[in-house]
């Protein structure tokens, strides 16, 4: 009898998934920069954005080092960089790559332009010093993050008015991964800013603790119930929303909307709204701030940090805040030291941004265990919650408690190159946000955003922002802050 013969079957490679491209490609980002630690400088090349009245002035590469390439050279450099590595990340994900580089290529010269009109010192100059500097007497006083909404509205206007545009862009169109891959940098940058001012945040930990338990228990429970009760949003748009209104923006809606394995255009939607709300606030809140709470200049600082729902937008806020106070009490003879009112604003931020990734996972466990059970049997399976778990959250712990063990361990001068080289990463976070925002905008034609129900989205966010949110942030900004000021200078 003949033997019998078997083929070998051969098994198709699995395909990385985003979260873990994202967790791959911002971890080697902050590698990199750490690498400038030692003295060489691997990514010093990437370009960065100034505010500017000059063109020609507004782009630089990140450090004196590469200043050979000058602003368009650095420019050159980033665009060539990221295609590289984002079509390598492309065909993992089996796309074709020749199509991904071409299209990248014109959505990242798009996108970056954006965030340069944005950058225009009438659009991003923030405080009168500021104003002076360029010679300006007016500007919207966006920030640099007003380069976010230009690139967001750049996005809608090709959505809807170039429809074929959008269609031949679709291969590069990919918000989540881009906003993942910020998520894993900014870890990051939140340490650096944690280690750099522990003594500081030390003092108000008490203080900082009950602004998560403020944000976390009371206005996102609001928020998820005024969602589901009241506009009937099924539950994978009403946690988005409660996480991007009451959290920290664009990356609790997209780490929550992950954790639940929410549709991909439900958190990208929130996204767009917390941006422009975030705008909203900045140009008002800090007047009202000077107007109300002079005399209570930390209360003022705790709120800006509670209130305002991006990290940009708050510190911007903070600084304005303090440029303001400090103003109109130098007016009346009272002169505080610099730093304390934004600093108080940073800290209560970056108490509430650490706990994302937490707040995911345990998002992740109960859809797992309660909400989306797919073996009633087995609810409690460790792996279903991993297969669940967003990936990109590990690269955000990771880079958030390395470089706060490397900055606190380290002494005074190498924690000043510490925080040099996450700057430089930082770089890139803020040029994956402005993929993000001309992305999100490329998704959204009006026409199904209303089909999808934004103005119904936009209608929570007003309710639960101006009708609770804000004025529950200052409640609890007075019974934790009042009576504390900053030391006269």
């Amino acid at each position: 009898m003949a033997e019998a013969t078997t083929t070998p079957q051969v098994v198709a490679a699995r395909p990385l998934s985003e979260d873990w491209l994202a967790v791959i490609i911002g971890l080697v980002i902050v590698a990199a920069g750490l690498i400038g630690v030692s003295g060489a400088d691997p990514i010093g090349w990437v370009v960065t954005t100034r505010v500017w009245t000059d063109p020609a002035a507004a782009l630089a590469p990140a450090t004196a080092a590469y200043g050979r390439l000058g602003g368009i050279g650095a420019f050159l450099a980033t665009w060539l960089a990221l295609t590289v590595v984002l079509s390598l990340g492309a065909a993992s994900l089996q796309q074709d790559v020749k199509r991904f580089a071409v299209r990248f290529s014109v959505l990242f010269w798009l996108a970056y332009a954006s965030w340069f009109v944005g950058s225009y010192a009438h659009l991003a100059a923030v405080t009168p010093a500021e104003q002076a500097k360029f010679g300006i007497d007016w500007s919207l006083r966006l920030t640099n993050e007003g380069g976010y909404i230009v690139a967001l509205l750049a996005g809608l206007v090709i959505a809807n008015v170039f429809p074929g545009a959008t269609a031949w862009l679709s291969d590069a169109v990919r918000p989540e991964w881009y906003i993942k891959t910020a998520i894993v940098v900014l870890g990051a940058f939140i340490a650096v800013t944690v280690a750099e001012r522990l003594s500081f945040a030390s003092s108000i930990l008490l203080r900082g603790i009950a602004a998560i338990v403020e944000a976390y228990l009371i206005y996102w429970a609001v928020v998820y119930f005024i969602a589901r009760k009241w506009f009937k949003f099924p539950r994978e748009w009403a946690v988005p929303l409660a996480s991007g209104i009451s959290i920290c923006g664009v990356a609790a809606a997209i780490s929550t909307g992950s954790a639940i394995r929410a549709r991909p255009a439900v958190p990208i939607l929130v996204s767009s709204l917390v941006v422009v709300f975030a705008v909203i606030e900045l140009l008002i809140l800090p007047f009202l701030a000077q107007h109300f709470l002079a005399d209570d200049p930390l209360v003022a600082a705790a709120w800006l940090g509670l209130a305002v729902k991006t990290d940009g937008a708050a510190v911007a806020g903070g600084a304005i805040t303090e440029a303001l106070i400090n103003a109109k009490a130098a007016a009346g003879g009272t002169h505080y030291a610099a730093g304390w009112i934004v600093g108080t604003t940073a800290t209560i931020k970056v108490f509430i941004d650490v706990f994302i990734g937490v707040w995911s996972f345990i998002l992740a466990w109960i859809w797992t265990n309660h909400i989306n059970v797919t073996d009633p049997s087995n609810r409690a399976r460790p792996r279903e919650i991993w297969e669940r778990f967003p990936k990109f959250i590990l690269g955000f712990v990771a880079t958030f408690a390395v470089v706060l063990v490397f900055s606190l361990s380290a002494g005074p001068e190498l924690a000043a190159k510490i925080k040099g080289a996450v700057g430089e990463a930082n770089n890139f976070r803020v040029i994956f946000f402005v993929l993000t925002f001309f992305s999100i905008g490329l998704l959204s034609n009006f026409r199904k955003l209303w089909a999808e129900g934004i103005g119904k989205l936009a209608a929570v966010y007003v309710i639960s922002l101006f009708g609770f949110v804000i004025w529950v942030g200052l409640l609890i900004s007075w019974l934790f802050f009042h009576g504390v000021k900053p030391p006269l200078a």
